[in-house]
């Protein structure tokens, strides 16, 4: 393994040397967060191979190169809306991805078509150049056609492609998807296996942006002297600063006849020197989030030296769970300036429009906001305590028994103190071993499903805790088999006044397995053929399988 992201990072190495003098890529990695990434190949989690195939490859992305990552089916089961951009595109956002990935759930479905059509619209794929690398290792679930979407795109945006790794599709299966690449002039990459994966984000996610076409020979130099370029702008974070020339970015665009941006001319980064044909333009200055716009009109023989000062600042937050603990990756950092906001994750640094700042620091269900007077070009640093604690939630058939080691698993945080209408309020939830949360201190009652077991365990938290918390399950699996049967009803064994036994679940078959609390119950076979029905006792133990066959 250790061979192979040696390999891997020497031909990203390459691969991004050959990039140097080009514009940085724009790129929104769409990542497949549905419930199929448990599958595994050759004994590992396919969402493993591709976090760590992520984290592989963007530590070697060039530095410049405006990376940000969607996922789709991450927070909720069986939605077709669950689509998130996590962290926008950016430069040096390759340790907030590999966060995000880390910390994602996988279970949801496969909406890959409105997926591809949110990230274009972020990068603004009808103004600039814009790329899509979509990882998918399911087909769309939702209805959307991803080969007209790809004929769309192509037509409508401004230079527009989205490439396509299917992980682990047969070759029928990336038939039905390998349109949408093709049809935007994408690369389609069928990926196999973890190598395979690996090589197929070297191809797309790093791969260099095109040389450009061969500059003309230059022609011969006048008698008299001339400036070798014409327009020379210089930025400023604050009146009387130094000049920025590194990290910096520049926006040129033609100006309409009506004042406003016309067609962009170009975009360049640190330190400008070029050549403007003689007409109007709009220049805009910027540093992150700072920016500076100035309306300039080029003459024929003239020479432009604009100053363009940003009145921002910068901030570094350094987030923390607890007093004393170490910086947070999992955190997620909201800066609301004056006319804007951004978002980054773990330790954070923007550069931002002076004036009054509010900071939202979140970790988990734990949020702080503080509020941060920054002067022009002013960088003030600051520790964020959030003040949770740490639990990881585990459920248990009996005590010091077999671990419940199921994804199907569900884990709800509620407060323990209820409402005036006897409700409790919701917190977080999750699902299957090992769950994690983040909490600020409360009193908690974690509610524990599995199936038809369902229990509640209350649990407090302080700032601080790293909690282990073991949810005693006290149920038993019941197995349940009957030949030719339309459906299997589970019944409480005790009737009520009236005679009538509670349903406790249904399922539409000849056999049926749930894990179900240790009692009595009463096990009913429904015909399919206007059959009488026939029924069974049965107990349960706890921590026991039970198999019956009711005929």
């Amino acid at each position: 393994m250790a061979g192979l992201a040696r390999s891997v990072a020497a031909a990203i190495l390459l691969l991004s040397m050959t990039t140097l003098g080009f514009a940085a890529n724009k790129v929104i990695i769409i990542l497949d967060a549905s419930g199929s990434m448990w599958a595994q190949i050759d004994g590992k989690p396919k969402l493993e191979i591709a976090r760590e195939s992520l984290r592989t490859v963007l530590q070697s992305v060039p530095a410049d190169d405006e990376i940000g990552f969607m996922a789709y089916g991450h927070r909720t089961k069986g939605s077709c809306d669950d689509i998130e951009l996590i962290v926008p595109p950016q430069a040096g956002s390759a340790s907030a991805i590999s966060a995000a990935a880390d910390s994602m759930k996988f279970l949801g479905k496969t909406p890959l078509t409105a997926a591809v059509k949110q990230a274009a619209e972020a990068l603004k794929y009808t103004e600039d150049k814009a790329t899509v690398v979509l990882i998918t290792d399911g087909l769309e679930t939702c209805g959307g056609d991803p080969c007209a979407l790809g004929k769309e795109l192509k037509e409508t945006g401004v230079d527009f492609t989205a490439d396509v790794v299917g992980f682990g599709l047969t070759a029928d299966e990336g038939k039905q998807i390998a349109c949408l690449a093709e049809n935007t002039g994408g690369k389609y990459i069928q990926a196999s296996d973890e190598k395979a994966l690996q090589q197929a984000l070297v191809e797309t996610v790093a791969a260099p942006a095109p040389a450009p076409e061969p500059a003309p020979a230059p022609a011969p130099a006048p008698e008299p002297a001339k400036p070798e370029f014409n327009f020379v702008p210089s930025v400023v974070m604050a009146e009387g600063g130094d000049p920025i020339t590194d990290g910096n970015a520049w926006e040129i665009y033609k100006a309409a006849a009506d004042g406003s941006r016309g067609d962009q001319v170009m975009t360049e980064y640190g330190e400008l020197k070029t050549n403007l044909e003689p007409g109007d333009y709009i220049v805009v200055g910027r540093d992150d989030e700072a920016r500076s716009e100035q309306k300039i009109r080029i003459e024929a023989g003239q020479v432009y030296k604009p100053l363009f000062t940003l009145n921002g600042g910068t901030l570094v937050i350094h987030p923390h769970a607890s007093q004393g603990s170490e910086l947070s990756g999992e955190a997620r950092v909201d800066f609301a300036y004056p006319g804007g906001n951004t978002t980054h994750y773990g330790d954070a640094k923007a550069t931002v429009p002076a004036g009054e700042q509010k900071v939202t620091v979140q970790i988990g269900a734990g949020t702080v906001t503080e509020t941060i007077q920054l002067a022009a070009g002013q960088t003030v640093e600051k520790d964020v305590v959030v003040g949770v604690g740490h639990a990881v939630l585990n459920a248990y058939y009996t005590p010091g028994g077999d671990k419940a080691d199921n994804s199907g698993i569900g884990f709800e945080i509620v407060k323990a103190k209820k409402k005036i209408d006897g409700s409790r309020e919701s917190v977080e939830h999750s699902y299957g071993p090992d769950s994690k949360f983040w909490l600020p201190p409360d009193d908690y009652v974690a509610l524990t499903t599995f199936d038809i077991a369902v229990v509640e365990q209350p649990f407090s938290i302080k700032a601080g805790d790293n909690q282990d918390i073991k949810v005693t399950l006290d149920a038993g699996v019941l197995a349940m088999s009957a030949p030719g049967a339309y459906s299997i009803e589970v019944f409480s064994s005790k009737k009520d006044i009236e005679g009538k036994r509670k349903s406790l679940g249904l399922s539409y078959g000849d056999s049926w397995q749930q894990t179900i609390p240790a009692g009595d119950y009463v096990v009913v076979r429904h015909a399919s053929d206007q059959g009488q029905d026939k029924e069974m006792p049965v107990t349960i133990k706890a921590g026991e399988r039970t198999e019956i066959t009711v005929q």
